[in-house]
């Protein structure tokens, strides 16, 4: 993969449902990132067993992703896309900059407490270890941009410090990677909990929209969104339900949200709920067609993510021999 322009690299753990929230604040930029950049795409399976997973289970959430992302236009012409666990040297970078990250590092990180807290039975060396893999997979293909949301950037603040350290160590082996951060509809909050980020782990399932939902359970989550007592379309603070609805509905329909809010005007919540459900709905639809398409052809689903991998590892090992070579490893 000869590189022409600035790299980006992304990465999304297969863990189940993947949200409205996941798309728009995530995976919709992606998608229009590829004409900018040479983007490598990731599923991030070896983060993902830091919390015990049932085997069968994430094999299946793996191909699930897979074939999703394709479906929403990250193209395999253009972008690599791979399971991490399929090259190796992500696993082994990550190995080495242990031994650059320090302890008082990894405990400052929020997620670490954070899982910490929620999995309280399985506080495991990975787990503590995770923003340590994650640098290495930023670091290994020379990124210059990571799109981050606001809860990652610690992690990449991280990475940078590390790869600072290594470079100032040695000489310069790592690209210190930038934050691109994304613009509109890049945080999208529950329809129950309209404070809260959208999440598949809402004890509600009414809280989020997953992008298999067919369309009648689409339009049903958006009528029982919470909203607010006013009974007025206004984007404003403290109109948290609202703002969600006409940010939502901003980004499938592309309408700024001054001409949502005209559009609504002197209409009821009803009617705002109802609009932007079936317009979600629509938007989805052609995205739940190619995903149908794409599970039913999983070879070349295979075929992308293993050619992609291949290509991916040349990459990755152009990168260790010279991390090797300046901790003083024997050449093999």
């Amino acid at each position: 993969m000869e590189q022409t322009k600035k790299r980006s690299f992304s990465a999304i753990q297969p863990s189940g449902t993947i949200t409205l929230g996941n798309y728009m604040g995530a995976i919709r930029n992606w998608v229009k990132l590829q004409d900018e950049f040479e983007c490598i795409f990731a599923i991030a399976d070896l983060h993902t067993i830091t919390v015990r997973q049932e085997p069968a289970k994430l094999r299946a959430h793996s191909l699930e992703l897979l074939a999703m992302l394709l479906a929403t236009g990250i193209d395999p012409e253009k972008s690599l896309l791979f399971c991490q666990s399929h090259v190796h040297q992500h696993a082994e970078l990550a190995w080495v900059l242990n031994c650059y990250t320090q302890m008082g590092e990894l405990s400052r990180m929020t997620q670490f407490k954070d899982k910490s807290a929620k999995h309280a039975n399985n506080i495991n060396a990975g787990l503590f270890t995770y923003p340590t893999l994650m640098a290495a997979d930023i670091l290994l293909y020379k990124a210059d941009i990571v799109p981050v949301g606001e809860d990652q950037k610690q992690h990449l603040e991280l990475s940078r410090d590390i790869a600072n350290r290594f470079n100032n160590t040695y000489s310069d082996t790592f690209t210190v990677p930038e934050p691109y951060i994304v613009k509109a509809g890049g945080r999208v909050m529950s329809l129950q909990t309209p404070t809260a980020k959208m999440s598949k782990s809402d004890p509600n399932e009414n809280g989020f929209i997953a992008l298999t939902d067919p369309e009648d359970v689409i339009i049903r989550k958006f009528k029982r969104a919470v909203t607010d007592s006013e009974a007025v379309v206004e984007y404003r603070e403290g109109k948290d339900g609202i703002n969600n609805l006409l940010t939502i509905y901003s980004v499938v329909t592309g309408k700024s949200i001054e001409d949502a809010v005209k559009e609504f005007e002197g209409k009821g919540y009803g009617d705002l709920k109802l609009t932007v459900g079936q317009a979600v709905a629509a938007h989805l639809k052609p995205i739940q067609e190619k995903y149908e398409y794409f599970m039913k052809n999983k070879d070349y689903v295979a075929e992308v993510y293993t050619k992609s991998a291949d290509i991916a590892s040349k990459i990755a090992q152009s990168t260790l021999r010279k991390v090797y070579k300046k901790v003083g490893f024997l050449q093999k």
